[in-house]
């Protein structure tokens, strides 16, 4: 702000330097006091335009007006003042404001040119609808700005929100990967700590699931990292490149058709799932895929967390117009901390589903356990 207003100060001090100069070859060296005074008020404002524009521009105005009732001549600056304090107004104030400092303009020509000793004949009307022309293409300049402005204050805006869906997006992917993958580990690590001297096969066993639940966790988070490396221009490369990445060990989002693996890794953590599809199977929009498997991965995690003993049921229904995706489990339901609505699971699985246009409860059961229920539309899919 401080640096637009030394701006302005520095262009109304030449604004009337060049003013000084035209009346002093105009008077020969000798200007009177008061047309100096009268000259010099309608360029000086111009370094407060944009702290009080509606003040400038009357300041302005009213100089101009009294330089021609006091006969002194034409503009000695071409009126330069009034041009910058119209497109300031317009730029600043509503448009109701605009259109009395255009009158108001339009008034102050009309003064100048039908006082004094001009003749006023056509050329006088002439000379006002040319000043209005200029004026009103000065106001639609002004307006113009400030549209600019306001489209590029929203854009910044609507980027500030993208920029903190993309975040949230990004924390949910990862709260999704690591909940899963490292309560799988921790288990089954425990598991073979307890078990090693009295069960050595079953702490093996225990072992190897941890191992392969921490390779699909590193997997992910390398997929992960790299969409967020990616930069502009990179994405026909990422196109071109995809055999080679699908080689070394990169993979596509997870989704249904991963759900199998996903149900025999919670078995080997010890939660017995029993799954269930119904149904057309069709191929899905991947973002919606996702949405699908991330509710089930956070649920069957939960079950892993808080449910204790427990088993639990994966029905996975494909219908005519909605997929429904329902995990329940018989454990203690009732208790468990995740149930809060507020919680970071139940809160992050009901964002996938309403970004999707979907359907999200979660709650204890009647019958004890703890139900999930997800509806998607199928539409877009068809």
């Amino acid at each position: 702000m401080l640096r637009s207003i030394l701006v302005d100060v520095l262009l109304a001090v030449a604004f009337t330097g060049l003013t000084m100069v035209t009346l002093n070859e105009q008077h020969g060296g000798q200007i009177p006091w008061a047309e100096g005074v009268v000259a010099v008020l309608t360029v000086v404002p111009i370094a407060m335009r944009q702290r009080a524009p509606v003040l400038t521009m009357a300041v302005i105005v009213g100089a101009l007006t009294a330089y021609a009732l006091l006969g002194y001549g034409d503009f000695p600056n071409g009126g330069v003042g009034i041009l910058v304090g119209m497109f300031t107004v317009a730029m600043l104030r509503p448009p109701g404001v605009a259109a009395v400092m255009f009158l108001a303009t339009i008034a102050t020509t009309m003064i100048a040119y039908f006082t004094g000793d001009a003749p006023a004949g056509a050329a006088a009307w002439s000379q006002v609808v040319q000043v209005g022309l200029i004026m009103a293409g000065v106001w639609a300049l002004g307006d113009s700005t400030k549209n600019w402005a306001l489209r590029a204050e929203r854009l910044a805006a609507q980027a500030a929100r993208a920029a903190a869906d993309e975040r949230v997006s990004i924390a949910r992917e990862l709260h999704d990967i690591v909940s899963h993958h490292m309560s799988v580990v921790s288990l089954q690590s425990g598991l073979a700590e307890y078990v090693l001297d009295s069960d050595p096969g079953t702490a093996r066993t225990a072992i190897v699931t941890a191992g392969e639940a921490s390779r699909e966790a590193l997997l992910d988070m390398r997929r992960l990292l790299d969409v967020l490396r990616i930069e502009p221009g990179d994405e026909l490369d990422v196109a071109a490149d995809t055999e080679s990445v699908s080689g070394s060990g990169y993979r596509p989002q997870p989704g249904l058709a991963q759900l199998e693996e996903l149900v025999n890794r919670t078995r080997n953590a010890g939660v017995e799932v029993d799954l269930s599809v119904t149904g057309r199977r069709l191929p899905l929009p991947p973002g919606l895929d996702l949405c699908a498997y991330r509710v089930v991965q956070e649920s069957l995690t939960n079950i892993l967390k808080h449910a204790g003993p427990a088993c639990a049921r994966v029905e996975v229904d494909y219908g005519p117009h909605t997929l429904m995706v329902r995990i329940s489990d018989d454990g203690n339901g009732g208790n468990r901390v995740h149930a809060s609505p507020a919680s970071h699971g139940i809160r992050g699985m009901r964002e996938r589903a309403e970004l999707y246009g979907g359907m999200f409860s979660a709650g204890p059961a009647k019958e004890g356990g703890f139900t999930v229920t997800l509806r998607l539309p199928l539409d877009a899919a068809r």
